[in-house]
This record gives structure tokens, C-alpha cells and sequence, in this order.
């Protein structure tokens, strides 16, 4: 078997720039403290509940009953519960319709302004969300969903945004590795947001909500001064630019080999120039290449089960095994660190092997097991935090190398020869996908409840 480029050209890491470094920590923490905000409510649901109930149902009241009675939006915890779940359902369509517009505009404003631009915002309304509404003691059912349905489209602007960034800077020579580990910062925020909520909980939900909103409008604003979206804006040649000297004998991860003659660059490089000249595909040109929809509907399937996991895991394991929210909180981690493992793992086997797909395949079946292994999980919170790191490795890791290393595969095909003005439609066609998978099961839990 002959080895990938990483290991032909010596180590990876060697031939990237201190620019390299400074793309993969502003994008990696970027989107850590998008997902950070959005775990924070997936931690606070239960105070959240006991907040929107009658005094009768809270113990933990600190309002005057007759104040109270005049503000609670729901007669029982249960009814509380399942509005929650229905802020989930609005969150993740409105995230999902806002990745397939997100990845178009990002393909043709600065990726840089657009990622600032919905950090900064989302950051806004999720404190308007949290304490604005709870320190003015202003309950209301469709504000709190107009403002969901408007963080899910601002919190859109991230992942297509970062995963083409990346894309500009990180070529095909290692990017099962690269991908895999930058991919954590989904679960890096996860865990961020965890740790965040169960520190502040005790002083009420709303100070979780500007904990994580405030961190989270600061890195808006070190992104839009600090990042570099392409190495041509430093006058660095670009990937596409360094790998057309050099010679590609080994098969591509993701088309075959016999299409690769078939195949013609949509771009141009005028002699002597580093500067790639490309247009913005459609859409539609988008939908049609190679891989992007069998990719987009496996996503779909595999994020609807990671993302149950994402939204009520702290909530099951506080409702189905009495412990307390800020120990679930942190128990919920081991899921987390599972999917870093994971991703960081079979990225690495992917780039040995040549291939994905088998990789994810392999993972996706033993995942099975996993799920089966975990719904039996003893009332032990060892047995648990392992069963969860195990589950966590075989469907967050996946989840990881489907929405960034594939997704940047996709967008670096040979049809397109690397275009950069493609990578955030694919990203954001792959990625909405899954999102409208995870809403539909989210529309399905709350049937079942």
C-alpha cells in the first residue's frame, strides 16, 4: 500500500506558517462558542421548566406568588418540557434553511464579515432570550419563538463560513488529520458551554445565557479584526496554486478514479499569477456534484440521533436517574470527548487508507451497538460517563468527518479543481441537510412524548 502525501513529505505539520496556526485557533474557538450558546439551553432546561411553572410545581420560586401567577406560561412542568422541545424543532429548521442560504452568500461576501456579522448577533439575541426576558419578568411564547427562529439563521453563518476558511488554507495532503482534529471544536463548545452553565446555574439560568453571550460577542469581534480568510490576502500562494506542481498518484478520497479525465477546472491561472480566478457555482451546479447528496442524506440520519443526544442528554440523565442538573452538566461531557476522539482517530485511518467511506461505514455499524449498549446503562455514573464516551466515538466522530473533512472533499473535487467560491454552498447543502434530518426526529420525540 503506498503512503498518503502526509507521510511522503515528511511530517504534516512542518510545512504550515504561523498563519496556519492563528486560521485553525480563531476558526476552531469561532464556532466552539457558537456551540457553546447553543448547549447552554440544552443544560438549563430543567430550571427553565421549573421557571415556567406555577409555584405549586417550584420550590425554587424566588418571585411573590401573586406576581407569578400572573406571568407563568405553563400549568405543568410536563407542558413546559415539551415547549422546549418545540424551540429545538423551530431552532434546528430555521438553522437548517439558514446553512443552504449562508453557504450561497458566503460564497460570494468575505467569509470574515459574515462569520462576525452572526456571532456577534446571535450573541445578542440569545441575551435578549436569557436575561433580558427573565429580569424583566416578560414570559411570552412567541417572542421566545421569534427569537429562536432568529438565532437558528444568525448561528447558520458559522459552519460554512469556518470549514471554507479552512478549506483556503488546509490542502488534500492530510486533511482526514486536520479536519478530524479541528472538527472537535463542535464538541470543544459543547463541553465549553457545559462547564460554563453548571458554574453560574446556581445564580439562575439567565446567567448562563450571558455568560456564553458574552464570550461570545468578544470572539465576533476578534474574528472580523483578526482573521485571514485566503493566504492571498498576505500574498501567500494558495492551496490550489502549491498543489498543481505537484504530482497526484494516488487516487482521490472521493471520486473514482475513472472520472477524473472526464473532468474540467472551473477556473483559470494566468502565467506567472498565484491569484486563482473562479466564479461562484449555483446552487443547483452544487447539488449535482459528485457526492454531495448521498453524503447529505447520511448526514441527515446521523446527525437526527447525534443531536437527541445534543439537545436532551443533560435532561435525561437529571429525569431518568435523579442526579442533580449541574452533575449531569458535566457528565454529559464524556459524549463529547468520545466524538473528539473519534473524529480525530478515523480522520487519521481515512488519510492512511485513502478512503472515507469505509471508514465511516465500519464506525456507523459498530455505532449500533453502541446505542443499544447505552440504553441499558446501569445507575452508575462510571458505567455511564464510558458507555457515553464510547457511543460519543462512534457517532460524533463520524458526525465530525462528514461536516468537515467530506464536505471540504466535496468542495475541492476535480470538477471544480479546488474552487473556494463552491466550498461553503457544499458545506452549507451538507450540513442544512442534516440539520432538517435532526428537526425531523425532534418533530418525532415530541410525537412520541
Amino acid at each position: 500500500m503506498a503512503w498518503p502525501n502526509i507521510f511522503q513529505r515528511g511530517t504534516l505539520f512542518s510545512r504550515f506558517s504561523h498563519h496556519h496556526v492563528v486560521v485553525f485557533l480563531l476558526t476552531f474557538f469561532s464556532y466552539s462558542l457558537l456551540h457553546a450558546s447553543r448547549k447552554t439551553f440544552s443544560n438549563v432546561k430543567v430550571s427553565i421548566s421549573k421557571q415556567w411553572t406555577p409555584s405549586a410545581f417550584n420550590k425554587s420560586i424566588r418571585l411573590p406568588v401573586e406576581i407569578w401567577s400572573s406571568n407563568h406560561l405553563f400549568p405543568s412542568a410536563e407542558e413546559a418540557t415539551l415547549f422546549l422541545g418545540t424551540l429545538d424543532t423551530i431552532f434546528l429548521f430555521s438553522y437548517a434553511v439558514g446553512l443552504f442560504i449562508s453557504g450561497i452568500v458566503g460564497d460570494r461576501l468575505n467569509l470574515r464579515w459574515v462569520l462576525s456579522f452572526g456571532m456577534c448577533s446571535s450573541a445578542l439575541v440569545v441575551f435578549v432570550f436569557g436575561p433580558v426576558t427573565e429580569w424583566l419578568h416578560f414570559y411570552n411564547k412567541g417572542l421566545y419563538c421569534c427569537l429562536w427562529i432568529g438565532n437558528g439563521l444568525l448561528q447558520s453563518t458559522g459552519w460554512p463560513c469556518v470549514v471554507a476558511v479552512m478549506g483556503n488554507w488546509f490542502g488534500k495532503a492530510g486533511r482526514g488529520v486536520v479536519f478530524g482534529l479541528w472538527s472537535a471544536c463542535a464538541s470543544v463548545g459543547n463541553i465549553l458551554g457545559a462547564c460554563l452553565a453548571s458554574s453560574v446555574l446556581q445564580y439562575g439560568y439567565e446567567y448562563a445565557f450571558l455568560v456564553t453571550a458574552a464570550v461570545q460577542f468578544a470572539g465576533g469581534i476578534i474574528i472580523f479584526f483578526g482573521l485571514l480568510v485566503s493566504p492571498e490576502e498576505i500574498g501567500i500562494p494558495g492551496i490550489e496554486a502549491e498543489e498543481n506542481f505537484e504530482e497526484d498518484s494516488h487516487r482521490p478520497l472521493i471520486n473514482d478514479a475513472e472520472n477524473e479525465d472526464e473532468y474540467e477546472p472551473n477556473y483559470s491561472i494566468q502565467e506567472g499569477s498565484t491569484i486563482t480566478q473562479v466564479k461562484a457555482i449555483s446552487f443547483y451546479q452544487a447539488c449535482c456534484l459528485p457526492g454531495v447528496i448521498p453524503y447529505s442524506l447520511a448526514y441527515a440520519c446521523l446527525k437526527l440521533v447525534n443531536y437527541s443526544f445534543f439537545f436532551w442528554l443533560p435532561f435525561y440523565l437529571s429525569n431518568n436517574f435523579g442526579w442533580k442538573e449541574a452533575e449531569a452538566d458535566k457528565l454529559s461531557i464524556w459524549y463529547d470527548v468520545g466524538g473528539i476522539i473519534g473524529g480525530t482517530l478515523q480522520g487519521f485511518v481515512s488519510d492512511v487508507l485513502q478512503k472515507r467511506a469505509p471508514v465511516l461505514a465500519l464506525s456507523l455499524l459498530l455505532a449500533v451497538g453502541s446505542l443499544v449498549g447505552y440504553s441499558r446503562s446501569p445507575n452508575d455514573k462510571s458505567i455511564n460517563a464510558l458507555l457515553m464516551a464510547v457511543t460519543g466515538f462512534f457517532i460524533g466522530g463520524p458526525s465530525n468527518m462528514i461536516s468537515s473533512a467530506i464536505s471540504a472533499d466535496l468542495g475541492h473535487q476535480e470538477l471544480i479543481q479546488g474552487s473556494s467560491e463552491a466550498l461553503a454552498t457544499v458545506t452549507g447543502i451538507v450540513d442544512g441537510t442534516g440539520s432538517i434530518g435532526a428537526a425531523v426526529g425532534q418533530v418525532r420525540e415530541q410525537e412520541r412524548g
